[in-house]
């Protein structure tokens, strides 16, 4: 099964063979099944590989029926599995959307789901509201500078039209106090916001509401959701 029509099969069986035994990477996740909370870690770390805060620019795998240690655990890769896998992507809780594929694959004489996660074109990815990053191999929270640099990296690929900037308009066209009062209680986990200390220009920028923190222009989206008289 694949998800993602626009996407190649990125790694050979012997390629996946040498993550699946490289325990330091921060590429790969392995996981021996689906049960407890691993749904949630799941999707915690897909999110993870999605931002490339490493800016590997290659696609992170999680292979599902794996041990820590990097052995197939016989987990049975059914359909039931795989579709609940390829939910990861359009169940709603990761935006924006990301481009992902689930294959059951034959590794090291077993069979084991995996799950390839491009790096998404429009950084930063959420679940759930958090911004989620590798650190080595282990997952973590992004801090304000992961954030910026997430935004830089969008920014120098980031085409689409409602984050350009309408240059006849400035900071005092948007409603700034709906963005602090409503806007970032949806957009925002509660935690983060409670923990946050950046600059209100700071949150207009990582909103895409405006260009940038150094250059403070409305965007055509910040205008739609914030403008006084859109």
């Amino acid at each position: 099964m694949k998800v993602g029509t626009m996407m190649l099969e990125s790694y050979r069986d012997g390629e996946l063979e040498t993550l699946l035994a490289d325990l330091a990477s921060d590429l790969v996740e392995r996981k021996e099944s689906m049960q407890g909370n691993s749904s949630r870690a799941l999707r915690a770390t897909v999110c993870a590989f999605a931002n490339d805060l490493p800016n590997h620019s290659r696609p992170g795998i999680v292979f599902i029926g794996v041990s820590a240690s990097g052995r197939p655990t016989g987990l049975p890769i059914t359909d039931q599995l795989l579709q609940e896998l390829a939910q990861i992507k359009a169940d709603g809780t990761i935006v924006p959307p990301l481009t992902l594929t689930v294959n059951k694959r034959n590794l090291r004489g077993a069979e084991v789901a995996v799950v390839s996660v491009q790096p998404a074109d429009s950084s930063p990815v959420r679940y759930r509201g958090r911004i989620w990053v590798r650190v080595g191999p282990r997952l973590a929270i992004a801090s304000a500078k992961d954030e910026r640099i997430l935004n830089e990296k969008r920014r120098t690929r980031d085409n689409h039209f409602d984050s350009t900037p309408l240059r006849s308009s400035t900071i005092n066209d948007l409603d700034l106090r709906r963005f602090e009062d409503d806007y970032l209680s949806q957009a925002v986990s509660a935690v983060d916001l409670a923990r946050n200390d950046r600059t209100s220009k700071e949150r207009l920028a990582a909103a895409k509401m405006i260009a940038s923190v150094d250059d403070p222009t409305p965007t055509v989206g910040g205008m739609l959701v914030l403008g006084k008289r859109p």
